[in-house]
């Protein structure tokens, strides 16, 4: 029986970009089994674009940052496969089929493609290999053992979260494929969130103090 996927959209006052996102999921050439949207606490339209679209989950909590508005996400996902969309980001319609077709080839824990950048105003960016939530899929049993991503950090939780998977012996697999186009906009959370970029240097310093306590 093939392999179902679980897609997550954590989103904060994403009213001008959700809809591209969450077309770009329910457009996959292999649906996605659920698309859970998380309204972090937006003041805008967000939560009443996501309303719009039939059979698309909806859930509101407080503003508490991306990595809380994903675990409340992953709490409610049902899905063999767990898939992580910025709510500003767009995949192409081929995407999730190639990441199944080699988690399910290959046995793999997570499986990542590649990255394409575009903006307003700006030529795409030539495609790369990165391990960026959104440009990958995570198997939920592996996911569990790894545990929720943390919640006390605004930037850096998805660099946490993957140091601790590895840690955790994740078996990863590629495909050369474009799985992301990642929009580069003013309001990045790596721009609106600038001052917190001492989230980096905390989750560095855990990373090294969990390495030191291995026997």
């Amino acid at each position: 029986m093939p392999e179902s996927v679980s897609v997550v959209i954590p989103a904060y006052n994403a009213e001008r970009f959700i809809a591209e996102a969450i077309e770009s999921a329910l457009a996959q050439t292999r649906p996605p089994l659920e698309v859970v949207v998380v309204d972090d606490g937006s003041t805008d339209g967000t939560a009443a674009v996501a309303e719009g679209y039939p059979g698309v989950t909806l859930l509101r909590r407080p503003n508490g940052g991306i990595g809380a508005a994903r675990n409340t996400g992953v709490a409610q996902a049902t899905g063999d496969f767990l898939a992580f969309l910025d709510a500003d980001d767009v995949w192409p319609a081929g995407s999730l089929s190639a990441l199944l077709a080699e988690a399910e080839e290959s046995g793999a824990d997570a499986v990542f493609g590649q990255v394409v950048q575009f903006g307003e105003g700006r030529a795409d960016d030539a495609p790369t290999a990165a391990p960026i939530a959104s440009a990958g899929i995570f198997r939920r049993e592996a996911y569990d053992r790894v545990g929720q991503f943390r919640e006390d950090i605004k930037v850096g939780e998805f660099i946490d979260w993957w140091a601790r998977a590895q840690e955790a012996g994740f078996r990863v697999s590629t495909v050369p494929v474009v799985t992301l186009r990642r929009r580069i906009h003013t309001t990045n959370t790596g721009i609106t969130q600038a001052g917190s970029r001492v989230d980096y240097t905390r989750v560095l310093r855990a990373a090294l103090e969990r390495r030191r306590q291995q026997p």
